[in-house]
């Protein structure tokens, strides 16, 4: 059975969602849109002149800042590139609608903000407001994120134990949306990719059959959309509204329903089974889902609670595993040179040590392959942002007041001559030749971090799913080496990547071309 869906193009851009059958309320909440914008962008002039000794890029007055930040919508990632290239290793500020961004460079200083104390430069403060989680993901997703620790500590730990039945998802997955075939196939990569890393990721999440529910995978993947429609919409509207204005103008609330539909039955049946043997019963599944109710307290047991807890993992896993994936099988199918060494090494590596977690440790090219193909496509132009509860002073003196947003400029860092040999040339095993020429160990593989590559972050709020998502990325990756040849539509040509704001998006119009194994 073919679990596919039709492709949909993912960009940061949605449109403004509002009822079409209410033009009032639809004219009302415009007109009070643009009032609030106005209002802000008039309180973050007044403010000014506290960022006066931090070089602006555009223009800084009233009315060229504002048409500065309309630019960064299509020009986002030149202006950083910009002003990283004017103030390299310094501080640079970027306008955007309501406030600046201070964006900053060099080791020095990606380093300080690494370290800087979550009570005054925070990661979740930042997150909470850029995407209204309050209101989109729930009250307490942030506020108590006790599934960070799940996934830091839970997750990681049993990825072994957990490592078949993952692959084994994937596989069928993968039999499903892309059928072997003596031919070349046309296979649209979004939809495929999507639903082969929707299924995957939720066999540990949740567990089969649910995780291959054709409504319920879908929701899964629809959710992250819900929510980024819902943050455009919610943009538009005052704090003080954005609550009700959560409930009634976004899908948010009508995918939790969809969803809860089917894992509430999943979530009676266990509670069942803890109240009448404990929470360690007979047979009880090893996945997220029984992390979480082993370890929530109070309201966060309900069905919903745990529902939408659920949706959040499902949001922060499914897109950035699934454009990051496209991204590799685009450099893979426009360069099919690499496909005979990651053959070789894939094969060498399984005949030793079989289809496991260990043997995914082993995988030297094709882990410097999906690090490379990261370095290249980072999801975002900039990483480590944080938001000042309280004025800051950085090291070498400069000041940033309370409010201020801050991030690191990591397309820039990452392409940078200085910092990688022909940085802007895609080199898929430029990493594991580094390793293999000095003898590293952990220092360049996919999941390290450093100031020179903040693709997952880095320090103490880098990525915490980055082990999970590397595990599944590089067997999603060696299953295709293995059982097909690849290549592209148009034979060579890696088609372009798409900036959109500060966001780098593979496009999910594409097809690429499969066919069953030929050598």
């Amino acid at each position: 059975m073919n679990f596919t869906s039709p492709p949909v193009t993912i960009s940061p851009l949605f449109p403004l969602v509002f009822p079409a059958d209410k033009p009032l309320l639809n004219f009302s909440c415009f007109g009070l849109a643009l009032l609030v914008i106005f209002i802000l962008y008039s309180i973050t002039w007044s403010r000014k002149s506290a960022y006066d000794s931090i070089p602006a890029i555009g223009g800084s007055d009233l009315l060229s800042s504002y048409r500065s930040a309309m630019d960064v919508i299509p020009h986002g990632k030149d202006m950083v590139q910009a002003g990283y290239e004017k103030y390299k290793s310094r501080m640079f500020r970027v306008p955007q609608m309501a406030r600046w961004d201070i964006i900053l460079s060099g080791r020095k200083y990606i380093e300080e903000l690494a370290r800087a104390p979550d009570d005054v430069l925070s990661f979740r403060a930042a997150v909470q407001e850029d995407i209204f989680a309050k209101h989109l993901l729930g009250p307490t997703i942030l506020t108590n994120p006790y599934h960070f620790e799940l996934i830091r500590v839970n997750l990681t730990r049993n990825m072994g134990s957990l490592f078949a039945d993952m692959k084994e998802e994937m596989v069928l997955a993968c039999e499903d949306n892309i059928p072997v075939t003596d031919g070349w196939t046309k296979i649209p990569a979004y939809p495929a990719i999507t639903q082969i890393v929707t299924r995957a990721s939720n066999r540990i999440f949740v567990g089969a059959p649910l995780c291959r529910n054709p409504e319920y995978v879908n929701i899964s993947i629809k959710y992250t959309l819900d929510v980024a429609m819902g943050r455009e919409t919610l943009s538009r509207v005052p704090e003080f509204l954005r609550g009700i204005a959560g409930k009634l103008l976004t899908n948010v609330p009508k995918a939790i329903d969809i969803a809860q539909k089917h894992l509430g039955p999943v979530i009676a049946e266990r509670q069942k089974n803890i109240d009448e043997h404990g929470f360690e019963y007979p047979d009880k599944p090893n996945d997220f889902l029984s992390w979480i109710m082993d370890v929530a307290q109070g309201q966060e047991r309900t069905p919903r609670k745990l529902t939408n807890r659920i949706l959040a993992l499902n949001f922060a896993a499914i897109h950035t595993t699934s454009l990051s994936f496209m991204h590799v099988l685009y450099h893979l199918a426009a360069e099919p040179k690499y496909l005979a060494p990651l053959r070789e090494e894939v094969e060498a590596v399984l005949e030793e040590y079989g289809w496991s977690k260990v043997a995914m440790t082993k995988l030297n090219r094709l882990d410097s392959f999906l690090k490379e193909s990261q370095r290249i496509n980072g999801l975002t132009v900039t990483s480590l942002t944080r938001k000042a509860l309280r004025d800051y002073t950085f090291a070498d003196g400069t000041f940033v007041p309370k409010g201020t947003y801050i991030a690191a400029a990591a397309t820039s860092t990452h392409t940078d001559d200085e910092i990688y040999v022909n940085a802007d040339v895609f080199d898929g095993f430029r990493f594991s030749d580094i390793r293999e020429k000095e003898r590293q160990g952990i220092t360049n593989q996919y999941i390290s971090t450093n100031p020179d590559y903040i693709a997952f972050g880095h320090g103490k709020h880098a990525c915490p799913g980055r082990f999970f998502a590397a595990n599944e990325l590089k067997a999603m990756l060696a299953h295709l080496v293995l059982n097909y040849d690849i290549k592209m539509e148009n034979e060579g040509v890696r088609p372009p990547n798409i900036w959109a704001g500060m966001n780098c998006i593979p496009d999910s119009s594409i097809c690429v071309m499969f066919r069953r194994r030929q050598d």
